[in-house]
């Protein structure tokens, strides 16, 4: 295996470089669109300071349709709006919008259950003292959740390492590409092991690390 591992070092070193570009987008879309759309959920749900059944029914059937859609047939689903969006179907940028759509949804509903977690003792509190919608949500729902979003993030960013696997499939590239195309059809398997092995690797830090973060970051 180690001389397998020498021989295919460039292309998987390309490879987990994509992995990291799609990952990357991704988690950057589940923060900036699946954070405070989970806040949104969490508003929106009945008994809650801003309940709105309507809304919170749509988003909700939103969130859980995409949630329960097979990842693969997702991602040939929205071949049309990739190509609108990206220009092409093929490649690692086109597989970051699947990967962000499904990102968002997915972070959104751990956001949710994190926030559902905090006190309504807090918000109580935060009004009491007069504070404004954001500062609600900056200063005291976020940091009372902080360590369960940290988990939630944690979480998220393992499913979308191996949803980054299946865009090798479709030639989105990463390292499920490089299996696909230098072991299973070149009847490698040292090939294939080599690149199971780097996933998980990958997962591993993924989840020490966050929940490294998310123990120093409870304080309860």
């Amino acid at each position: 295996m180690f001389e397998e591992m020498l021989k295919y070092q460039t292309q998987m070193w390309e490879s987990i470089g994509e992995t990291f570009i799609m990952v990357g987008i991704s988690v950057g879309a589940a923060l900036l669109l699946g954070l405070p759309l989970g806040t949104l959920l969490y508003f929106c749900r009945k008994g809650q300071l801003y309940e709105n059944r309507t809304l919170s029914f749509v988003l909700n059937s939103i969130v859980n349709i995409i949630r329960s859609f097979p990842f693969l047939l997702l991602v040939v689903a929205l071949i049309p709006v990739t190509r609108l969006l990206v220009g092409t179907a093929i490649g690692t940028i086109a597989a970051t919008v699947p990967l962000s759509i499904v990102a968002i949804a997915y972070y959104a509903r751990l956001v949710e259950q994190s926030l559902l977690e905090v006190p309504k003792g807090t918000i109580e509190a935060a009004l009491s003292m007069g504070a404004s919608k954001l500062a609600l949500v900056v200063k005291f729902l976020y940091v009372e959740a902080r360590s369960g979003l940290v988990l939630g993030l944690t979480t998220s960013i393992v499913s979308f390492i191996s949803f980054s696997t299946v865009m090798g499939v479709v030639g989105g590239g990463g390292v499920g590409d490089f299996a696909i195309r230098y072991g299973y059809q070149r009847f490698e398997t040292e090939v294939m092991v080599y690149a199971i092995l780097v996933m998980i690797v990958l997962v591993q830090l993924v989840q020490f690390t966050g929940g490294t973060l998310a123990r120093l970051l409870d304080k309860r």
